[in-house]
Formats: C-alpha cells, sequence, structure tokens
C-alpha cells in the first residue's frame, strides 16, 4: 500500500491541532513542519472538505479539529487525502487472452481479488482503531514529556522557544509531532 505524502503532512497537521489553543494559521503549520505553504494547503483544504478540520476567518484565524481528536481515526485522514478506493482494483485479467474465461464461470471474484480485498479490509480496520488522540500521546512516548507544551507554546508565541536550538526541550531532533 503506498500512501500520499499529503497523508502523512495532514497527520502531523491533526496532531499539532490537538496541542493549539487557538486557531492556527496554514502558514505557522507549514513553519513547524518547514514544508511549502501552497502544498500544506491544499492537505488542508482536504481535510476541510472531509469536516474533520475548519477554518477560523479573522485576524486570529487558522484551523481547529472540528471533533474531538478522540473522534478522528488515521483511516478518516487518509480518505480525506487520498480518497476511499481500494488500494487494489480488479481489471478481469482471467476474461482476457486465448484462454479467457467466459463471463458465465466468473460468477465470484478470482483469489486474487478477493485475497486483495481481504488484505484492504484489514488494513482500513486497522486505520480505523488509531485515533489522532492516540498518535497525539504518542508523541511523548517518541519524543519526550515537554514536546506537545513546547509546540503549544510556538503555536502562541514563537519567540518564546527556538525549536531548531538542538539543546530544546525535544532534544537535537527537534518537535516531531
Amino acid at each position: 500500500m503506498k500512501l500520499s505524502g499529503g497523508v502523512e503532512w495532514a497527520l502531523h497537521c491533526c496532531v499539532v491541532l490537538t496541542a493549539a489553543t487557538d486557531p492556527v494559521p496554514a502558514a505557522r503549520l507549514a513553519e513547524l513542519h518547514d514544508v511549502s505553504g501552497s502544498y500544506l494547503a491544499k492537505q488542508l483544504q482536504a481535510l476541510s472538505r472531509a469536516d474533520l478540520v475548519r477554518s477560523v476567518q479573522g485576524k486570529a484565524g487558522g484551523y481547529v479539529l472540528t471533533k474531538t481528536p478522540a473522534r478522528i481515526t488515521v483511516l478518516d485522514v487518509v480518505t480525506a487525502i487520498d480518497g476511499a478506493q481500494p488500494a487494489f482494483v480488479c481489471t478481469e485479467i482471467r476474461r482476457r487472452g486465448p484462454l479467457a474465461a467466459s463471463a458465465e464461470a466468473c460468477t465470484r471474484p478470482c483469489a486474487i481479488s478477493r485475497a486483495m480485498a481481504t488484505a484492504d479490509a484489514a488494513w482500513r480496520a486497522a486505520l480505523q482503531e488509531i485515533t489522532v488522540a492516540d498518535l497525539a500521546a504518542s508523541v511523548t512516548d517518541d519524543s519526550g514529556p515537554g514536546t506537545m507544551a513546547s509546540i503549544r507554546t510556538w503555536l502562541s508565541d514563537p519567540s518564546a522557544l527556538a525549536l531548531s536550538d538542538p539543546a530544546g526541550p525535544s532534544g537535537p531532533e527537534g518537535p516531531t509531532a
């Protein structure tokens, strides 16, 4: 299964938004993640179309989650960014070529199609079980207990915390949410 890079950026943005106390402008999210603002804006628009985030207008505007992080699954984000189509689409190869099976003989999907559908369903079920809240909680385990607080501080006042400082609260790598 190959997912677009937009899924990773969108998930990171959702995790960061769990730490925010106010709406976060797309430009701030792009700066935090060191990614192109226009690229990230496309991901945020897709999340907005899926009603996972909403844009707040005005001077203090930006993006906020529309649901609690525990109600947004990784599958919700994947679907918002990459769509709901299955990873594998059967083209009925068995009905082609010199030994093609007749339509009447193909009363159910072939073994390959069934195997791929089973794998896709398992993958989707696994992603449905993981929430943005789960990911946010893992940031503390993965990057240290001060990471989400550092992100919250930086979002409200970037001059209060230098994320590029190797001695910062989350170590030499910087925050990883």
